[in-house]
Protein backbone atom coordinates (compact mmCIF):
# COMPACT_ATOMS: atom_id res chain seq x y z
CA UNK A 1 0.00 0.00 0.00
CA UNK A 2 1.55 3.27 -1.19
CA UNK A 3 2.40 5.68 1.69
CA UNK A 4 -0.43 9.36 1.72
CA UNK A 5 1.42 12.38 0.33
CA UNK A 6 2.13 14.70 3.05
CA UNK A 7 0.02 17.64 2.39
CA UNK A 8 1.56 20.62 1.04
CA UNK A 9 1.96 24.06 2.68
CA UNK A 10 3.44 27.52 1.65
CA UNK A 11 6.68 28.31 3.66
CA UNK A 12 5.52 32.21 2.75
CA UNK A 13 1.68 31.82 3.38
CA UNK A 14 -1.04 34.26 1.89
CA UNK A 15 -1.54 36.36 5.32
CA UNK A 16 2.27 36.73 5.51
CA UNK A 17 2.97 37.90 1.72
CA UNK A 18 -0.18 40.51 2.01
CA UNK A 19 1.09 41.89 5.02
CA UNK A 20 4.76 41.97 3.97
CA UNK A 21 3.95 43.79 0.54
CA UNK A 22 1.26 46.34 2.56
CA UNK A 23 3.73 46.77 4.75
CA UNK A 24 6.14 47.79 2.14
CA UNK A 25 4.30 50.42 0.27
CA UNK A 26 3.40 52.11 3.75
CA UNK A 27 7.58 52.43 4.38
CA UNK A 28 7.92 53.48 1.38
CA UNK A 29 5.29 56.27 1.42
CA UNK A 30 6.67 57.50 4.69
CA UNK A 31 9.89 57.33 4.01
CA UNK A 32 9.62 59.55 0.57
CA UNK A 33 7.06 61.50 1.95
CA UNK A 34 9.53 62.19 5.60
CA UNK A 35 12.11 63.64 3.10
CA UNK A 36 9.86 66.27 1.92
CA UNK A 37 8.94 67.16 5.50
CA UNK A 38 12.47 66.87 6.50
CA UNK A 39 13.04 69.74 3.70
CA UNK A 40 10.76 72.01 5.30
CA UNK A 41 13.15 71.89 7.98
CA UNK A 42 16.35 70.06 8.07
CA UNK A 43 18.22 68.91 10.73
CA UNK A 44 21.68 68.53 9.03
CA UNK A 45 22.86 70.45 6.32
CA UNK A 46 21.81 68.74 3.60
CA UNK A 47 18.21 67.90 1.80
CA UNK A 48 16.60 65.23 0.16
CA UNK A 49 16.33 65.73 -3.94
CA UNK A 50 12.73 66.37 -4.57
CA UNK A 51 13.00 63.68 -7.22
CA UNK A 52 13.01 61.11 -4.69
CA UNK A 53 10.09 63.09 -2.20
CA UNK A 54 6.25 62.41 -2.43
CA UNK A 55 3.74 65.61 -1.65
CA UNK A 56 4.76 68.16 -3.51
CA UNK A 57 4.68 70.33 -0.39
CA UNK A 58 4.47 69.97 2.90
CA UNK A 59 0.68 70.11 3.51
CA UNK A 60 1.19 67.36 1.08
CA UNK A 61 3.75 65.40 2.48
CA UNK A 62 2.39 65.68 5.52
CA UNK A 63 -1.16 63.72 4.79
CA UNK A 64 0.54 61.08 2.83
CA UNK A 65 3.19 60.58 5.93
CA UNK A 66 0.02 60.21 8.69
CA UNK A 67 -1.76 58.18 6.24
CA UNK A 68 1.08 55.64 5.74
CA UNK A 69 1.67 55.93 9.66
CA UNK A 70 -1.60 54.22 10.50
CA UNK A 71 -1.61 51.99 7.29
CA UNK A 72 1.80 50.73 8.46
CA UNK A 73 0.80 50.29 12.81
CA UNK A 74 -2.27 48.72 11.84
CA UNK A 75 -1.06 46.42 9.00
CA UNK A 76 2.11 45.60 11.03
CA UNK A 77 0.53 44.85 14.38
CA UNK A 78 -1.89 42.40 12.21
CA UNK A 79 1.29 40.71 10.82
CA UNK A 80 2.92 40.69 14.57
CA UNK A 81 -0.19 39.29 16.26
CA UNK A 82 -0.93 36.60 13.95
CA UNK A 83 3.37 35.75 14.35
CA UNK A 84 2.94 35.40 17.43
CA UNK A 85 -1.08 33.07 17.41
CA UNK A 86 0.98 30.90 15.02
CA UNK A 87 3.74 30.23 16.98
CA UNK A 88 5.68 31.30 13.62
CA UNK A 89 7.38 34.33 15.18
CA UNK A 90 9.36 31.77 17.86
CA UNK A 91 9.80 29.11 15.20
CA UNK A 92 11.57 31.45 12.64
CA UNK A 93 13.01 34.15 14.62
CA UNK A 94 14.32 32.59 17.71
CA UNK A 95 16.75 30.86 19.05
CA UNK A 96 19.73 34.18 18.26
CA UNK A 97 22.49 34.84 20.05
CA UNK A 98 25.61 37.12 19.28
CA UNK A 99 27.57 34.25 18.62
CA UNK A 100 25.09 32.61 16.28
CA UNK A 101 25.40 35.94 14.54
CA UNK A 102 28.84 36.42 14.15
CA UNK A 103 29.41 32.38 13.07
CA UNK A 104 26.67 32.94 10.44
CA UNK A 105 27.82 36.27 9.24
CA UNK A 106 31.58 34.74 9.10
CA UNK A 107 29.90 32.02 6.92
CA UNK A 108 27.95 34.95 4.78
CA UNK A 109 31.18 36.48 3.87
CA UNK A 110 33.35 33.61 2.52
CA UNK A 111 30.05 32.62 0.88
CA UNK A 112 29.39 29.49 2.69
CA UNK A 113 25.73 30.27 3.56
CA UNK A 114 23.52 28.08 2.03
CA UNK A 115 19.87 29.07 0.65
CA UNK A 116 18.59 26.14 -0.29
CA UNK A 117 15.68 26.05 2.90
CA UNK A 118 14.49 29.69 2.63
CA UNK A 119 11.85 28.35 5.40
CA UNK A 120 14.67 28.65 7.45
CA UNK A 121 16.33 31.66 8.78
CA UNK A 122 19.85 31.80 9.72
CA UNK A 123 21.00 33.81 12.46
CA UNK A 124 22.00 37.20 10.98
CA UNK A 125 18.31 37.05 9.31
CA UNK A 126 16.82 36.34 12.44
CA UNK A 127 18.48 39.32 13.92
CA UNK A 128 18.06 41.92 10.94
CA UNK A 129 14.01 40.77 11.06
CA UNK A 130 13.69 41.42 14.61
CA UNK A 131 15.99 44.55 14.61
CA UNK A 132 13.61 45.82 11.71
CA UNK A 133 10.10 45.42 13.74
CA UNK A 134 11.89 47.43 16.59
CA UNK A 135 13.15 50.09 14.41
CA UNK A 136 9.51 50.04 13.06
CA UNK A 137 8.07 50.49 16.09
CA UNK A 138 10.22 53.11 17.66
CA UNK A 139 9.67 54.98 14.34
CA UNK A 140 5.92 55.13 15.14
CA UNK A 141 6.32 56.00 18.27
CA UNK A 142 8.55 58.97 18.14
CA UNK A 143 6.27 59.75 14.98
CA UNK A 144 3.42 60.32 17.46
CA UNK A 145 5.42 62.43 19.82
CA UNK A 146 6.03 64.31 16.48
CA UNK A 147 2.06 64.73 15.38
CA UNK A 148 0.52 65.00 19.10
CA UNK A 149 3.58 66.35 21.34
CA UNK A 150 1.00 67.73 23.69
CA UNK A 151 -0.94 64.34 23.93
CA UNK A 152 1.74 62.10 24.22
CA UNK A 153 3.77 63.93 27.34
CA UNK A 154 5.41 60.71 28.87
CA UNK A 155 6.61 59.19 25.62
CA UNK A 156 8.06 63.21 24.36
CA UNK A 157 9.87 63.12 27.58
CA UNK A 158 11.60 59.52 27.28
CA UNK A 159 12.47 60.59 23.97
CA UNK A 160 14.45 63.47 25.26
CA UNK A 161 11.89 65.99 24.24
CA UNK A 162 10.63 67.35 21.26
CA UNK A 163 13.84 67.96 19.21
CA UNK A 164 15.29 64.59 20.65
CA UNK A 165 12.23 62.79 19.28
CA UNK A 166 13.31 64.13 15.77
CA UNK A 167 16.70 63.08 16.05
CA UNK A 168 15.32 59.43 17.07
CA UNK A 169 12.69 59.53 14.10
CA UNK A 170 15.31 60.17 11.96
CA UNK A 171 17.74 57.92 13.19
CA UNK A 172 15.12 55.39 12.96
CA UNK A 173 14.42 55.92 9.48
CA UNK A 174 18.16 55.86 8.45
CA UNK A 175 18.37 52.67 9.94
CA UNK A 176 14.96 51.51 8.38
CA UNK A 177 16.79 52.49 4.34
CA UNK A 178 19.78 50.82 5.04
CA UNK A 179 17.81 47.60 6.18
CA UNK A 180 15.89 48.28 2.86
CA UNK A 181 19.10 48.53 0.87
CA UNK A 182 20.95 45.55 2.38
CA UNK A 183 17.50 43.56 1.97
CA UNK A 184 16.71 44.25 -1.39
CA UNK A 185 20.81 43.43 -2.41
CA UNK A 186 20.18 40.01 -0.79
CA UNK A 187 17.44 39.27 -2.79
CA UNK A 188 19.15 40.59 -5.88
CA UNK A 189 22.00 37.58 -4.87
CA UNK A 190 18.94 35.04 -4.28
CA UNK A 191 16.27 35.86 -6.54
CA UNK A 192 14.14 32.84 -5.95
CA UNK A 193 13.24 35.04 -2.39
CA UNK A 194 11.38 37.28 -4.35
CA UNK A 195 9.31 35.18 -6.51
CA UNK A 196 8.14 32.95 -3.23
CA UNK A 197 7.44 36.47 -1.36
CA UNK A 198 5.31 36.93 -4.55
CA UNK A 199 3.64 33.24 -4.83
CA UNK A 200 4.61 31.66 -1.80
CA UNK A 201 6.43 28.18 -2.02
CA UNK A 202 4.84 24.72 -1.54
CA UNK A 203 6.84 22.53 0.33
CA UNK A 204 5.79 18.95 2.45
CA UNK A 205 4.78 19.71 5.93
Amino acid sequence: MSQPTASPKASHPRWLRLTHWLNALAVVVMITSGWRIYNASPLYDFSFPASITLGGWLGGALQWHFAAMWFLAVNGLIYLIINIASGRLFRRFFPVSPKGILHDLWAALRGRLGHADLSHYNQVQRFAYLFVMLDITMMVVSGLVLWKSVQFPLLRELLGGYEGARQVHFIAMSLLVAFIVVHLAMVLLVPKTLWYMIVGRKEPV
